[in-house]
Order: structure tokens, then sequence, then C-alpha cells
């Protein structure tokens, strides 16, 4: 059996008061030799030796994969963007991908996180917390490795797929393949099936969204607005009335913003794990977090210590915290020992800010662990306040403001992230996005886009994924756009290329299970290697 990998822990290093902070492997699991260095600290981290040789390769390879998916990103899904600025003359080519790419590159600038949070929390609980491990590399590799196959495979083929789709298809069978391997689960314990069941609903719905939302927009805009040259086709290469040219202008904006807020977060996610996984002392806890901050954590803290005894439960002897929390975050069980656990790593946590007034003056050797804390008692609240519970309504809220708290100081993205992800996604915009334009623009419906499908089509598409951005839920511009062209199509009665729909289908319904099996397949071999080389 491949041992399940636990996070190579620095050498036992002494607290502020001399405390013990190093991280306990999981229970049953073989502690592996890691690529992390534990010296050093700060920005230096990359520059002053403390990264070994392999570190840096690892990292390198790591956040170029993660970038590449970005960038087939770009040309794979935003193309959709400027299929109907490009068809209905509104824009040259050059023009509308340099444009759309420009506010890609914004719309991921802006972008708040929780996108990028929402699709770590798919990942196996265990693989999260050990993220520095061999097993924690081979899953981010297989998740942009898999994803990256297939994106290019329907890209080549000029099939607009969804990335959204692949890579949450790579997430659950990389969750399926761990719970194979690591012996003594249930196959697919691990998998955050309430996640995915979220996340998979978004998805779903959203292709309905786009046909539906678009045809009715399509016939309440002929019921509105008798403006016969609104319904016609494009003649030759003579660009569009102004106004309409403004309106199609503004919908390829709306959507490219909202796309690079939305789809830019997933790989934004990714690069996280990595940077957390290689230079935890950098990138472990936010920097960002003030004085203040550190100091109402630090009494909200001390109130949960209290809310927790109150329960009489946190005398339960508990060997190991980290374990019976992540049972708990695993099996979504929430049982006596969660509470104990609760209360021992809430003290590690108040231990580890005790006097700091910012995460600088914690021991860079620390603050890997000190997120790990943070990690397992935010998810942990998040179960036993969602469970039945003794705790009162007041308990209940300040627990929850503990917890939104505590996510704080981990749920963060550098600046220098946003923007090489943004890079990659504009560039990736203005370089391969004519195969995905012909197939929206010329291969769903039998006639001509006019201008007033374009901007239903568009319209539909923007608020969707602004909507879903708003709520932190990942969509496919891919399926709401190309939906939203085939239902303008059908209230026009255009009539639709059943074969190019044929095609689509086939690509949408296949990307779950072929991406499951990819990740699964990939995951796997990673470990082996991972096992064969010593990682």
């Amino acid at each position: 059996m491949i041992p399940v990998f636990t996070k190579t822990s620095c050498p036992e290093q002494p607290g502020r008061h001399g405390q013990s902070l190093g991280h306990p492997p999981i229970a049953g699991s073989r502690v592996t030799p890691g690529f992390m260095n534990c010296s050093g600290g700060g920005m230096d981290m990359f520059f002053d030796g403390s990264l070994s040789g392999m570190g840096i390769v690892l990292l390198a390879v790591a956040l170029t994969l993660a970038l590449g998916f970005e960038f087939v990103n770009g040309f794979h899904d935003t193309a959709n963007a400027v299929a109907t600025v490009i068809y209905t003359n509104t824009l040259r080519p050059n023009v509308a991908v340099v444009w759309s790419g420009f506010w890609n590159f914004l719309g991921v600038l802006t972008s708040t996180g929780a996108v990028a949070f929402g699709i770590i929390a798919l990942l196996p609980v265990e693989l999260i917390v050990n993220v520095g491990s061999g097993a924690g590399f081979a899953m981010v590799l297989a998740l942009l490795a898999s994803a990256i196959i297939w994106n290019l495979g329907t890209w080549y083929l000029g099939l607009p797929a969804s990335s959204s789709h692949t890579l949450i298809g790579s997430i659950v069978g990389v969750g399926l393949a761990n719970s194979a391997l690591a012996g003594g689960r249930a196959f697919g314990e691990g998998v955050s099936w309430g996640k995915v069941q979220e996340v998979g609903m978004a998805l779903a719905i959203s292709p309905l969204v786009g046909f539906f939302c678009a045809a009715v927009l399509l016939l309440l805009a002929k019921a509105l607005i008798h403006k016969p040259e609104l319904y016609s086709a494009p003649k030759g290469d003579t660009p569009p009335p102004l106004w309409i040219r403004g309106l199609l202008i503004l919908t390829c904006t709306g959507v490219s913003f909202a796309h690079g807020s939305n789809d830019g977060q997933k790989g934004m996610g990714l690069i996280m794990l990595i940077l957390i996984g290689i230079v935890p002392a950098t990138y472990a806890l936010n920097p960002g977090t003030s004085a203040n901050e550190l100091a109402s954590l630090t009494a909200l803290s001390d109130k949960a210590a209290v809310i927790l005894e109150q329960t009489g439960k946190t005398s339960t002897p508990v060997a190991d915290p980290d374990s019976t929390l992540s049972a708990t975050l695993r099996t979504g069980q929430v049982v006596e020992e969660t509470y104990a656990a609760l209360a021992v790593k809430n003290k590690a946590i108040r231990v580890g800010l005790n006097g700091a007034r910012s995460f600088n003056d914690i021991a860079p050797a620390t603050r890997g662990t000190l997120r790990t804390d943070i990690y397992l008692v935010t998810e942990a609240f998040g179960k036993v306040l969602k469970a039945p519970n003794p705790f009162s309504a007041d308990d209940k809220k300040t627990l929850a403001n503990y917890r939104d708290e505590l996510k704080a100081t981990t749920q963060f993205i550098p600046t220098w992230v946003k923007v090489a992800v943004a890079v990659a996604l504009g560039f990736g915009t203005m370089i391969g996005w004519k195969r995905i334009v012909v197939t929206v623009g010329e291969k769903i419906g039998k006639t001509h886009l006019t201008y007033a499908q374009g901007a239903s089509a568009e319209l539909v598409a923007m608020a969707t994924i602004g909507a879903a951005d708003i709520l932190g839920l990942p969509v496919s511009t891919t399926h709401v756009l190309s939906s939203g062209v085939a239902g303008t199509m059908a209230a026009n009665q255009s009539g639709l290329q059943m074969g190019t729909l044929r095609n689509l289908l086939l690509a949408w319904v296949l990307t779950l299970p072929v991406c499951v099996l990819l990740g699964a397949t990939l995951f796997s071999a990673g470990l082996y290697l991972v096992v064969s080389i010593g990682l």
C-alpha cells in the first residue's frame, strides 16, 4: 500500500514560552522526508538558500503549471467573450482579444478570493493540512496536469468545454484515489461531497440559465425595442450602428471582467496551496493582519475557550487532536472528542498568538503549524455549528465571528499572485482565441449571429458569472455563453446545427468522468513517483 504522507514538520521549535509547536503526524500515516526547509523567513526564503535545490525546482515546476493552466484557460474560455463582437463586426479580432484580455486582467486583480478558497475546500482535508508533503505536491500536480490535458484537447477540437468542470472532476478523482490508497477508509471518504454537490448544481444549472434567459431577453427586446437594425445580421465588414456597437462592447467588457474575477481565482487557489506547502514561513499566514485584528482574534479565542469548557465535553481524553478534527472534517460526524480536540487546538492557537502584534513576531518555523491549527479549528467549527450542538444563540454568534476572523488570517491572495494569474489569463486570451470563436460564432446556429442575439447572450453571461462571483461559486463561462447563443437561435427560430450541439453536449458530459479518471491516475502515479525518489 502506498502510504499517506504527512507534512514534514520542522524540528520541534520552542514557542514564545518554551512550548513545543511541532506538528504531530496524522494517526496511521507514515512520515516521509519532505522537501521543505524550515530555516529562514520573510521573502528571503526565495533567495537566501533556505530552500533546497529540490524545493526550488519543485516550486518552479508547480508555478509554471499553475500559470500554464490559467494561460490555457484564457484562450479556451475567454474566447467566448469575444465571439459576439467579432462576428458582429463590432471590433476587429486583434482589438477584441486585446480588449478582452485587458478586462480579464482587471477582473483578476479585483477578485475577492472567495471562489479560490471554495475550490480548495473541495480537496481532501489531510492533503490540505499536509500540502507540504510529497502527497500534497502530487495532488497539486495531478490537478493541474489533468486540467491542462483536457482543456488543450477540447480546445484543439474547437469545443468550448468548461475549465470549471475540468478542475472539479480532477479534484474528485484525486479524492477518490486518496481514499482508496489510504487504507482503512470507505471509498470516497474525504471527498467533500456536500461542496461538490453545491458546486455541481451551480455548474449544471448555469447552461439552463444561459439558454432560457437569453431566449427570454431576446423576445423581450423584440417586444419592447422596435429597431429593425438591432435584429439584422451584419452586412459584409460594415460595423453596426454606434449605439449597438457600444452595447456589444459593453457586454463583451462585462463578460471578460466577470470571467477574470471568477475563473482567474481557480488558479490563485492552487498557487496558494503550492506556496503554503513549499514556503510556509512567508505564505502560511496573512501578513496584512493588523495588531488590532490580532488582539480581537486573541480575545475571541479566549471567549471560545470558555464556551467550549461550558459544554462539559472538553475533558474527554484525546490522544491526537489533529486526527480527531481531520476525521470530523472527512466524515462530517461531530462527537464528544471533537469538542475536546477543538479545545486543545484552540489553546494552541492562543499560545501561538500570545503577545504577537503581527505575524512577523511569530517564529518563521512555526507559522506552518499555526496555520494548520487555524485551518482545522476553522473548518471544524463550521461542522459543529451546523450540527446539533449545546451552544446558546449568543455563543453560536461568538463562535461564528471567531471562525470568520480565523479565516481572514489564512484566506488571502498576495498581489503578485493576482498579477501573475492576470497576465497569464490575459496573454492566453490574446493568443489562442480563434478555434473557440469560430465554433461559437459560426457553428451553433444555422444563420449568422444578429446584434440582438449577441447582446442577449453576453448580458445573461455577464449577470450569471457576476452573481456566481458574489456567491463564491465557480461557474462555467463556456456553458453560460454557448447556451445563451443557442437559446437566442432557438427563440429567433434561426435553427440550430445539431451536429455541433451533439459534440458540445458530448464534451460537456464526458468532461467530469474523464477528468475524474485523469486526476485519480495522475495522483496515483505521482504518489508512486514521490515514494520512489524519497520526497
